[in-house]
């Protein structure tokens, strides 16, 4: 009788159902073999229920196993993850060992360069785990007028070498993929530190961005419904012209400066003493601010701060992925 994996061998992908009745086995076992086959890195899980299917796993996406002490693991399983080309979500070693296996590097040495980095990057936050990018966004040429008290951020979006940041690939994988599954980890991975954040600053309503590319899953609706904030919600209506030009789309600065100018429109009005504007990500900064010259210019907010799931880090990159 042929081995499952004999079987797939010759088989580009198959279900459990077909598995059985090829073989004449019974799902029982063959759940069971399949979980020791890919618990040992040789078969590969490809879809959700209820459609899933096997196939035999790529060598350079096989899994070795290596001796990397504990606090640096600790390290890894909260700062790296990684998807594969075949989707599948990895963390910590399992995601730096795919990593190395792809950019062909030693695994112990890549794992001290990565935590040296990444410390580097996490020097950034202040006491309460917020990187400012006020200055940054002072500093970004055809921005004539900053109208936010504060802007910060979660994270960066991406860092050197390494690429993208924890967040920063979930947020690229939920968006561009209108991942739902990903979108409940951002949730489970901001929402403490969001929640500190609107109970240390005081805050008496939000704001969350519109989005700017349509989309049947959209990114800040699902934050909006299950971030579950207890806070009044500022009304801002995203407008269009007859063609539709989205931010990622604009390269120059002042063009996005014009672009989110032209976009908002203020339709609140309820007056706020502390508003916090919402968004996903920060690349230009043009549509936080501009957002904030509009509720400046209607008396909506005395205060307003700027937050991002993800910005850039070397002064206002424009990210063109999301």
């Amino acid at each position: 009788m042929k081995d499952i994996l004999q079987f797939l061998s010759t088989a580009t992908n198959a279900t459990v159902k077909e598995i059985c009745e090829t073989l004449q086995i019974s799902r029982q076992y063959a759940h069971r073999k399949l979980k020791a086959y890919i618990e040992e890195g040789k078969v590969q899980k490809l879809g959700s229920p209820p459609k899933v299917y096997y196939q035999l796993a790529r060598l350079e996406e096989v899994i070795t196993k290596t001796n990397i002490p504990a606090t640096e693991q600790d390290f890894l399983q909260e700062h790296f993850i990684q998807v594969t080309a075949l989707g599948e979500q990895l963390e910590g070693v399992a995601a730096m060992e795919y990593w190395c296996n792809r950019q062909k590097l030693p695994l112990e040495k890549t794992v001290q360069e990565y935590i040296l980095t990444r410390n580097k990057y996490l020097n950034y936050y202040n006491k309460v785990k917020l990187i400012d990018g006020t200055q940054k966004l002072e500093g970004t040429k055809g921005i004539d007028k900053v109208y936010v008290d504060k802007l910060y951020y979660l994270d960066f979006y991406a860092i050197e070498r390494f690429g993208k940041t924890r967040l920063g690939t979930l947020m690229h994988f939920a968006k561009q993929g209108q991942n739902k599954n990903l979108m409940a980890d951002i949730v489970r991975e901001i929402k403490r530190r969001l929640d500190q954040f609107i109970t240390q600053e005081k805050f008496d309503a939000v704001l969350y961005v519109p989005p700017t590319i349509k989309r049947e899953t959209q990114i800040m609706k699902y934050l909006e419904m299950h971030l579950k904030l207890n806070l009044p919600k500022v009304e801002i209506r995203k407008v269009h012209n007859k063609i539709v030009v989205p931010q990622k789309a604009l390269s120059k600065i002042f063009e996005r400066v014009a672009n989110a100018n032209m976009s908002f429109v203020n339709i609140e009005k309820q007056q706020f003493k502390k508003v916090l504007i919402l968004d996903d990500a920060v690349g230009s900064g043009a549509t936080i601010n501009e957002i904030a010259a509009k509720l400046r210019k209607k008396n909506t907010a005395q205060k307003i701060m700027g937050l991002a799931i993800t910005g850039s880090y070397k002064g206002f990159e424009v990210i063109t992925e999301l």
